[in-house]
């Protein structure tokens, strides 16, 4: 296949309440027939809201309800179902972002930059590893949130037999509306700086602290022109389909990646 049909889902959120959000997610996503896409994306902490209460909200990852509600949404539609959710592992407390597939199998990606300026750095743990997925012939690099802050932690790094690492890039946020600009402008960014589509979920609506988010999820490709960009301040649950053939012909017209510095992160093995 060489098409990944890609739904954005952009919603409000309630504060805390994952049994809440989980049925508010099925009626959102209730006109999304089984096999009608591949890949189903929610916001970071799509359970909870964007909770520094890790020790009260965050589950075992090995008996997380909300881990197990993902996997069966994901068998249920017949796709590959995302979101980041607060988990506890061995002692340590995560923002992950899981990738649960229609087979039950599940991969993962732990938040790499917690954002300090809310805490996040004192109740979470950071992510030591990059994270890249395969789905209908597309690689695609996991990421959440203030990530899409740093350029060389997303940066394509060459690779000897494609010269490309990865073919999309993938964040979910809770992205306060405040820095909407920052956030589309970052957005279509690192889409052109690495040559790769960029899928950007955000949520809207007020937290429990009287936080608003603006939204503004977009489907970009790889040129950062916008497949997705509508309906900024409102939920809305909308397919865009990504094309592997036009990606590797823009590739190969517009070459930049022969250009592009070769670099090894420092810290690699130290973390």
């Amino acid at each position: 296949m060489t098409q990944l049909r890609t739904t954005l889902v952009q919603c409000n959120l309630h504060w805390e309440d994952p049994e809440s959000n989980c049925r508010m997610l099925e009626d959102s996503l209730a006109d999304l027939g089984a096999n009608d896409t591949d890949l189903i994306v929610l916001p970071e902490m799509f359970a909870t809201g964007f909770t520094m209460n890790s020790r009260e909200m965050a589950q075992p990852m090995a008996d997380s309800s909300v881990v197990a509600w993902l996997v069966d949404q994901a068998r249920q539609r017949g796709c590959v179902v995302t979101g980041s959710v607060a988990i506890e592992e061995q002692g340590e407390y995560f923002n992950r972002l899981v990738w649960a597939r229609p087979d039950g199998d599940i991969s993962w990606y732990d938040k790499r930059h917690l954002f300090r300026m809310a805490g996040e750095h004192e109740r979470y743990d950071m992510g030591r590893e990059r994270v890249i997925v395969e789905l209908n012939g597309f690689r695609i690099l996991l990421s959440v949130c203030y990530d899409l802050r740093f350029p060389v932690w997303l940066r394509q790094r060459q690779n000897p037999s494609t010269h490309f690492e990865y073919d999309a890039l993938l964040c979910v946020a809770n992205w306060p509306a405040p820095r909407r600009h920052p956030w589309r402008t970052l957005l279509q960014a690192r889409a052109i700086e690495n040559l790769a589509p960029v899928i950007g979920v955000n949520r809207v609506g007020e937290d429990a602290k009287g936080l608003a988010y603006s939204g503004d999820s977009m489907l970009i490709d790889a040129k950062g022109e916008a497949l997705i960009d509508e309906a900024r301040d409102e939920p809305f649950v909308k397919t865009g389909v990504l094309d592997r053939d036009e990606l590797a012909a823009f590739r190969e017209k517009f070459p930049a990646w022969q250009d592009a510095d070769a670099f090894q992160l420092a810290d690699d093995e130290a973390n």
